[in-house]
């Protein structure tokens, strides 16, 4: 099997930080908004580039929503940048009908999502997320893995029209995706080729994903490994044309169990091709402080929960 390597570990908020000022470099329509977290959602570049099109809201999330709405009107394309608890929750009255009613063309950036933004605790730890954003019609969701791709992921949706959410993290992580892989939305990456089972995984999770399948191979089992970093549209196709190869398939993400990326694919197997399938995913309940590998470690969120998942869903074929 195809092993990936890392040389350096980086936090996916910087990749977010390092798209965005690209893209205050080459697209003029684009403008960023922020609630008073400018030093956590890493924007200080395009600040500093482009202070004419920054808009510091302060501590009111609602507020940053509707004019980002506004802009759009005017032909701009803001992204808004917050954690991922006030990107959604506090906030989702105003997505629902100032953003994805209107199909307004504002990117929804969410630094510190998950159970790995730490020491904060559960009520910064919002596991919800996606499967709020990912019930709004039109809403893309994207969920990404590591500092590269979420670079790539920044620059891909500003020429992408339409609402998106955009979920990213607070930790170093480590950095294995190619700087030059190019990001299409919708488009799931085929990391490994498989036989025996298929692991879907999304965000933190890809890399734990990875790591299970090298495991695996050791104790005989060719795992395919896939990596959904956008979860709406979902990339129904590839995991169709890989479930109908290994029969089963492992789910894995850094969100609760319930309304996340599992769901999701539950509901393509339901309709399509129903296989085998475990869930690595928080199990209904909120999180905790703790640091993100206590933390991670605790709600089985890792490479030994997926090769866990990976035997149990075996057995099950």
């Amino acid at each position: 099997m195809k092993k990936y390597t890392f040389t350096e570990k980086k936090d996916t908020r910087s990749g977010f930080g390092a798209g965005l000022a690209e893209l205050g470099r080459k697209n003029p329509n684009v403008v960023a908004l922020c609630a008073d977290l400018i030093g956590s959602l890493k924007m200080e570049k395009f600040i500093e580039e482009n202070p004419e099109r920054f808009f510091q809201i302060g501590i009111a999330e609602a507020n940053m929503i509707g004019i980002a709405a506004g802009l759009t009107i005017g032909g701009k394309i803001p992204f808004t940048g917050t954690f991922a608890n006030f990107s959604t929750g506090r906030v989702y009255d105003q997505i629902r009908q100032s953003i994805a009613y209107s199909n307004k063309n504002v990117k929804i950036c969410a630094s510190h999502a998950g159970l790995t933004l730490g020491e904060d605790g559960a009520t910064h730890q919002i596991l919800e997320d996606i499967g709020l954003m990912k019930m709004l019609p039109g809403m893309t969701v994207i969920n990404t893995c590591d500092y590269n791709q979420t670079k790539a992921a920044t620059i891909a949706i500003a020429d992408y029209e339409g609402p998106v959410y955009l979920r990213f993290g607070r930790p170093v992580v480590p950095l294995f995706i190619p700087e030059d892989q190019e990001f299409i939305v919708g488009k799931a990456i085929n990391l490994t080729e498989g036989t025996d089972v298929t692991i879907v995984a999304t965000g933190h999770l890809v890399w734990e994903a990875l790591q299970a399948a090298e495991q695996l191979d050791t104790k005989g089992i060719s795992a395919e490994v896939i990596n959904i970093h956008t979860i709406k549209p979902l990339d129904e196709d590839s995991i169709l044309k890989s479930v109908a190869k290994t029969g089963c398939i492992v789910t894995a993400e850094e969100h609760n169990i319930i309304g996340g990326l599992g769901e999701s694919i539950s509901r393509v197997l339901v309709q399509n091709n129903l296989v085998p399938q475990e869930f690595v995913a928080v199990n209904d309940s909120f999180g905790e402080s703790g640091t993100p590998a206590q933390l991670m470690e605790k709600y089985k969120l890792n490479d030994k929960a997926i090769v866990s998942a990976v035997e149990k869903v075996i057995a099950r074929k």
